[in-house]
């Protein structure tokens, strides 16, 4: 028998179920003042959407996706990602028909087959945004300021955000050229993934990890050589309006993303406490990306963010808040006679909107209240053998300043009406 998670998984346990619910309700709140709705797509997808969307030479595409055969003989592939996945939805169900651009969030789990490490696991989960249908710098600027909103919303500190322009399908061969030109002397020292991109795509050489890799890109020629005026305008645009917005940027100039169709603009943040996982945020335009899907040419741009990620920054910076988990309402019933009423009671305080439980198991008494504290019960109702011969009950209130003078009998027909408001009184 299996009794162990998958390698690359976790378990999200009831007691840090709070952390991601609160993150969760800061990213819904932002996309609605933003104006981005939120879509839900398959958790998998037709292999060929992945390898068309985000590119062959891409490392998820190469060895990172979890692709099986189903009984229908059709390849299917766990989403990686979710930027094809929306622009297949945005494609299927003609939300380019619409006269305003899409503006899309998600929230999810995806699958990539990795190393795992601390933030980054085999099924992980991203929060993403997509804006289908504008084209200009002004839509880049308010995706990137979206971005910055969130972390500053949830008080991350010590974050970097870096820009960069990774041109277009105009300038790119030249750039290309260069790339190649100065990497060919040097392909020995190359990794041996790098070896393979320097035919298929130099540009990723740019972004890999490894030392030596990292090391030539350094002196590589720069796209900013080779961009023509329009994507030159489009990027000045782009640090302008930032600059109006008041939001700190650093351009760099190696920064092109791990995804084939990023155009023009790419950013990313950085939070750099996490060290070698530090971003917990990228993302870009990808102006041919609807097209290469089968769809009608169509600007877009959007970020994802990694979940696991940013709750370990928030976690390292004490900024979740405590966790709520009071119930409102315990009952204690001290004899076996008097559970019929606790059970037939608490089942009217839920329906009621209170949130209440009693004990399962009929124990003594000094067991029932040990259970109501270790809930955080807010207040207890004590179903004693005297109170109910005079058809009430005790309600002891545990949050009392006063110990000694905490509780007191309410009728039992007058539970609910007196709970109620008791319960709304201290919320």
């Amino acid at each position: 028998m299996l009794t162990t998670m998958p390698r690359g998984t976790k378990d999200i346990l009831p007691s840090e179920v709070g952390a991601w619910r609160y993150v969760e309700g800061v990213l819904r709140d932002l996309c609605r003042c933003f104006g981005f709705k939120e879509i839900r797509t398959p958790v998998f997808e037709h292999t060929e959407l992945f390898q068309r969307g985000i590119g062959d030479t891409t490392d998820v595409v190469e060895k990172e996706m979890y692709t099986f055969i189903d009984r229908g003989k059709r390849s299917i592939t766990l989403r990686p990602e979710n930027t094809a996945s929306a622009v297949r939805a945005f494609i299927e169900h003609k939300m380019y028909a619409e006269p305003d651009p899409a503006k899309l969030f998600y929230i999810g789990p995806m699958f990539r087959y990795d190393r795992p490490q601390a933030g980054r696991q085999r099924q992980f989960h991203q929060f993403g945004v997509e804006l289908l249908g504008a084209a200009g710098p002004n839509a880049d600027a308010e995706i990137i300021l979206l971005a910055v909103q969130i972390l500053r919303k949830l008080g991350l500190k010590d974050l970097q955000l870096k820009i960069n322009t990774v041109g277009c399908p105009e300038c790119r061969p030249a750039y290309r050229q260069r790339l190649q030109d100065y990497y060919r002397p040097h392909l020995e020292e190359l990794c041996e993934d790098c070896r393979s991109r320097f035919d298929r795509n130099p540009m990723r050489i740019l972004d890999c990890k490894n030392e030596k890799c990292h090391a030539l890109a350094a002196g590589a020629p720069k796209l900013a050589e080779c961009l023509d005026d329009d994507c030159k305008e489009h990027f000045a645009k782009v640090q302008e309006l930032l600059k109006a917005s008041g939001v700190d940027f650093v351009i760099d100039p190696t920064l092109v993303r791990g995804l084939d169709y990023y155009t023009r603009t790419a950013f990313e943040i950085q939070y750099t406490p996490l060290g070698a996982q530090s971003a917990v945020l990228g993302g870009g335009r990808y102006d041919g990306l609807v097209e290469e899907v089968g769809g009608p040419a169509t600007p877009g741009i959007g970020f994802a963010m990694g979940m696991e990620r940013v709750i370990l920054a928030l976690e390292s910076q004490n900024l979740l808040p405590a966790a709520d988990d009071a119930i409102d309402v315990f009952a204690v019933a001290p004899k076996a006679e008097a559970a019929a009423l606790a059970f037939t009671t608490v089942e009217k305080l839920r329906e009621a909107g209170i949130c209440a439980a009693y004990d399962y198991q009929q124990r003594s008494m000094k067991a029932q209240m040990k259970a109501a504290n270790r809930l955080n019960a807010k207040y207890v109702l004590i179903f004693g053998e005297d109170e109910l011969t005079r058809n009430c009950v005790t309600l002891r209130d545990m949050q009392a300043a006063d110990k000694d003078n905490n509780q007191r009998e309410i009728p039992l027909a007058e539970i609910t009406t007196i709970l109620k408001t008791e319960v709304q009184n201290n919320e």
